[in-house]
């Protein structure tokens, strides 16, 4: 039997979250999912500002300025997170027939549907993960949102980061996910409007719900590569992030 997803939103608007105290409540919750003691549960928050290295980060990826880099168990390279940034952490027992990949396209689908719901048209880039803009006359292939996650003993935890109206010059200070060669971006800078963190999860939730009861899916299309105008084309660099 599927069990019962429960999302907590324990950390929205100015409510902001320890990472450190996070990671340690994942790390609780992850030894109940495996244990069965629990059933699937998300966890909806804003964290104070941080940044977090994956095992496939490299020194130069890394800020030059004295930052604080908290080194976790994840897959993927740096990011930042912090305000106006909805983070969301999945403990979920996976099926016997849902492999890590189809995992992570699960929750890129999520966030894909949820952004596209928002009107802004997005979808995966070859060889990225994570959420992207197409290259336009604002410049090239923009990152929205970020996945990075950790199974163990069948069950998840990490998980999505998706930029609602984050300060961006935190990502100036390294360079997020591995990548060089594209750029970053938030959804109220796309929408030209604010949007919160909590609009954001209203919208999310019910496609995770959707997305994680394992049934099968259509998945959006990758994006085209797209040459903005002026017709400056973008090359791509593979990373996990």
């Amino acid at each position: 039997m599927v069990s019962t997803l429960e999302v907590r939103r324990i950390g929205l608007g100015s409510e902001e979250t320890d990472y450190e105290e996070m990671w340690a409540l994942q790390r609780a919750l992850h030894a109940d999912r495996v244990a069965d003691a629990t059933d699937d549960v998300v966890l909806f928050l804003e964290h104070s500002p941080v940044f977090t290295a994956g095992k496939r980060t490299e020194d130069w990826e890394r800020p030059r300025d004295g930052s604080k880099v908290v080194d976790i168990d994840r897959g993927g390279n740096i990011t930042f997170h912090g305000p106006g940034q909805l983070v969301g952490y999945p403990i979920v027992k996976l099926p016997p027939h849902v492999l890590v990949v189809d995992y992570v396209r699960r929750v890129e689908e999520a966030m894909i549907r949820t952004v596209a719901d928002l009107e802004i048209t997005c979808g995966r880039v070859e060889g990225r993960s994570g959420v992207w803009v197409p290259a336009d006359e604002r410049g090239p292939e923009r990152k929205l949102g970020q996945i990075g996650i950790r199974v163990a003993g069948g069950v998840t935890m990490h998980g999505l980061a998706l930029n609602a109206c984050v300060d961006m010059s935190w990502f100036d200070k390294i360079v997020p996910c591995g990548i060089a060669d594209a750029g970053v971006t938030s959804l109220s800078l796309e929408l030209d409007r604010t949007v919160t963190t909590t609009e954001v999860a209203d919208v999310l939730e019910p496609h995770l719900h959707e997305l994680l009861s394992w049934q099968p899916y259509a998945p959006s299309p990758d994006l085209a590569h797209a040459v903005p105008a002026g017709g400056v084309s973008y090359g791509l660099a593979p990373h996990l992030g």
